[in-house]
């Protein structure tokens, strides 16, 4: 007699009851599984990696490359309005840009690393931060040095002046993800750049003119 013919031979009663246990146990890892899954709803790079790790081309990867040193660059800027900025209008705009933009950072270079791909290939990490002539909006090194050196009202006029050109760089960057990129996660954050730093643009005008 096999193993499995001798299992019925168990009475009804404890084969059932055996059964329940089994199925009640299978319930219960997967309540877990369910458990796990929404307490890591919180958007982390690890997360947003997972997410953009779907389909994606040469433009999204371009997209993402370049827009870390064009963060870069502009968290740069925001940095030095500390102990310069006079206006507090400039002050807090600085922050907000620091708030939201470090955080893409980490997004994007989540995805390269999911993609197999390079930061940034072909670039002299150098002068990455200051690659002017390279990037649409990006500051030379001279309008750096030019707005460190600025305080008061002169560094408030100079980073706003900058801050829109950089900003309108970085929409004409990702109104051409959104053109010729693939992956979903990445086109939808050039999305945000759009709607949040066109926003910011039209505050600095207006900070601008009052000042």
């Amino acid at each position: 007699m096999t193993a499995f013919t001798r299992s019925f031979d168990l009475p009804l009663r404890r084969r059932v009851a055996v059964l329940g246990a089994v199925a009640a146990g299978s319930l219960l890892l997967a309540a877990c599984g369910s458990d796990d899954s929404s307490g890591s709803s919180a958007s982390t790079p690890e997360t947003a990696a997972s997410s953009a790790a779907g389909a994606f081309n040469d433009g999204d990867v371009t997209f993402a490359q370049a827009m870390i040193v064009h963060h870069q660059q502009a968290l740069e800027m925001s940095q030095l309005a500390d102990g310069r900025a006079s206006d507090q209008e400039i002050k807090t705009l600085a922050g907000q840009i620091e708030k939201a933009q470090d955080p893409e950072i980490k997004t994007m270079q989540s995805w390269l690393k999911s993609w197999g791909k390079p930061q940034s290939p072909g670039m002299d990490h150098g002068n990455a931060g200051h690659g002017g002539d390279d990037m649409a909006g990006m500051m030379s090194d001279q309008d750096m040095a030019a707005l460190m050196a600025a305080k008061g009202t002169d560094f408030d006029r100079k980073f706003a002046q900058m801050m829109i050109d950089h900003h309108n760089g970085a929409i004409d960057m990702a109104k051409n993800e959104q053109k010729n990129g693939r992956n979903a996660a990445a086109k939808k954050l050039a999305d945000d750049v759009i709607k949040n730093q066109s926003a910011e643009v039209k505050q600095m005008q207006t900070i601008l003119a009052r000042l």
